[in-house]
C-alpha cells in the first residue's frame, strides 16, 4: 500500500511532528508512506519539499494579505484564520499520483487550496483528512473559542471584527460545504472533543468522521532517568512541575491561569512551595510575565533536544497545562508516558488521556484555585509511574494508531 501524507511540515508545529511519527510508524509496519511538505526540517528520504520557495512565499502573502484586508487589516487575529484560496497543485505530484490513499494533515499557509483538493478528488483516490484542529469545521478559524456560529454558516465573524453574515468567513463556508458535497473525504478527528465539534457543525455534522488519536513513541520515553539532564539552575532535589508549549504565553496557553495557580500555592501552601519547583519550557516572547510569579521557578527556553526533554519529564513529578482549548495535548501524553501526573482544564482532548483523579486532575474551566488543587494533589498521589506509563502505552502507542489507519485506509480502498 502506498500513502500519499500532506502536511505543511515535517516537523514545525505539533501537527507536523504528529504527521511526520505517524509515518514512521505507518513504514515501520509495511506501508509505503511518504510525505509531501512546504517546510522539511529532517532529512528523511521519505519527505520532499515543494514548489520553489518564491512560490511558496508568494502563496502564504497572498492568502495572509486575503484576511488582512477582511479584518480591516488588524493584525490581532491574522494567524488564528485560514482560508485555503491559494496552494500548491498537490494532484500533479508524482507520490501522489501513485497513491493508493492519500491522507491530507494541515494543509494551511499555501500549500493547499480547496479548489486543489477538489482536483484532487477527481482522481477517485481515497481521501482521509486528520483534523488537528477545528479548521475543518468552521468557515475560516482554527478554534472558535466561544464562538458558536460555526453551527449554522459563520458569518459576523469575532476573528474578522464582522458584524457581517456574508463576510470571509461565510464565503469560505460556502466554498468548504461545496467542496464536502462534491468529493467524498473521510475525516479522521484525533480527539472525541473535536468529534463533538464536528457533530455540531454545520459543515461535518452529516460526514464520516472517526476517531484516532495521534501517535505517539511512547516506548521511547522512561520513568527514570539514567541520568541529570544538563539544565543549570534546576534544583533536581525538589518537586518538578513542568509546563511546555512552543510558544508558552501564546493566549491559547492559558499561562496567566498556572501563574495565578502556583502564586496560590505559595500563598497558602508554603511547604509545598518549599519542596517544590515549577520549570517552563518553549518559546516565551515576553519572559517578564513571569516576573509576577512568587512560586520557585525557572523558564529553560526551547530544548531542541528530544533526548534532554525526554530526560526531564523523566525527573518530574507533575506535567501542567492551562490551554484553554487543545486538540489533544502532547505534553501531557509525553509527561503521563514519563510517569509525571498529569493537571489540566478539560475543554479539548484532555479528557481522552486524563480520568480525573485516577492518572491526572482535570480542573474546572477558567479556575486557577482549582488548578492549583490539582497540583497539590498530584503532588501527592503517589500514584506509580510505570502504571502512568502503561496507560498511554494503551492508548496512543504508534504500533496501535498506525494500524488503525491501516484498517481505514483497507475498508476506503476496498469501497
Amino acid at each position: 500500500m502506498k500513502v500519499a501524507l500532506i502536511c505543511n511540515s515535517d516537523l514545525l508545529g505539533g501537527a507536523a511532528i504528529v504527521t511526520f511519527r505517524l509515518m514512521q510508524a505507518l513504514r515501520l509496519q509495511g506501508v509505503d508512506a511518504r510525505m509531501i511538505v512546504y517546510t522539511k526540517l529532517s532529512d528523511s528520504p521519505q519527505v520532499e519539499v515543494v514548489g520553489s520557495r518564491f512560490v511558496r512565499g508568494v502563496y502564504f502573502m497572498w492568502e495572509r494579505l486575503r484576511i488582512y484586508a477582511a479584518n480591516g487589516f488588524s493584525r490581532d487575529d491574522l494567524f488564528k484564520v485560514s482560508i485555503a484560496n491559494v496552494g500548491y497543485p498537490i494532484h500533479r505530484h508524482p507520490w501522489v499520483k501513485e497513491s493508493d490513499v492519500v491522507a491530507l494533515n494541515w494543509i494551511n499557509q499555501g500549500l493547499a487550496s480547496l479548489d486543489g483538493i477538489r482536483k484532487l478528488g477527481r482522481s477517485g483516490k481515497p481521501i482521509v483528512w486528520t483534523m488537528h484542529d477545528m479548521w475543518n469545521c468552521t468557515g475560516i478559524c482554527h478554534h472558535a473559542y466561544e464562538c458558536t456560529r460555526y453551527r449554522e454558516s459563520c458569518g459576523k465573524c469575532p476573528f474578522l471584527g464582522s458584524d457581517k453574515p456574508d463576510d470571509l468567513s461565510h464565503k469560505v463556508w460556502l466554498r468548504k460545504k461545496e467542496l464536502y458535497n462534491s468529493v467524498p473525504i473521510h475525516f479522521v478527528a484525533v480527539s472525541n472533543w473535536l468529534a463533538d465539534r464536528c457533530a455540531a457543525s454545520s459543515l461535518l455534522r452529516n460526514r464520516s468522521v472517526s476517531v484516532i488519536p495521534n501517535a505517539f513513541p511512547v516506548e521511547t520515553f522512561a520513568t527514570e532517568s539514567a541520568t541529570t539532564p544538563m539544565l543549570p539552575g534546576i534544583d533536581f532535589r525538589r518537586d518538578l512541575i513542568l509546563m511546555g508549549a512552543a510558544r508558552l504565553d501564546d493566549p491559547i496557553k492559558g499561562i496567566e491561569y498556572a501563574i495565578s495557580a502556583l502564586n496560590t500555592i505559595f500563598d497558602n501552601n508554603p511547604e509545598v512551595s518549599k519542596r517544590s519547583m515549577a520549570v517552563f519550557f518553549g518559546n516565551l516572547n515576553n519572559p517578564g510575565l513571569l516576573d509576577s510569579l512568587r512560586f520557585p521557578h525557572i523558564w529553560v527556553g526551547r530544548i531542541n533536544d528530544p533526548a534532554l526533554l525526554r530526560s526531564l519529564y523523566a525527573c518530574a513529578k507533575v506535567v501542567l497545562s492551562t490551554s484553554l482549548y487543545e486538540t489533544l495535548p502532547g505534553t501531557l501524553i509525553e509527561g503521563q508516558a514519563s510517569g509525571c501526573v498529569p493537571v489540566s482544564f478539560g475543554l479539548g482532548g484532555q479528557r481522552d488521556i486524563v480520568t480525573h483523579k485516577k492518572d491526572g486532575y482535570i480542573a474546572r474551566y477558567k479556575d486557577p484555585e482549582d488548578i492549583a488543587n490539582g497540583i497539590v494533589w498530584a503532588l501527592g498521589a503517589g500514584i506509580d509511574r510505570r502504571q502512568l506509563h502503561e496507560s498511554v502505552s494503551e492508548r496512543f502507542a504508534a504500533s496501535s494508531i498506525a494500524a488503525r489507519y491501516i484498517r481505514l485506509f483497507e475498508d476506503l480502498i476496498n469501497k
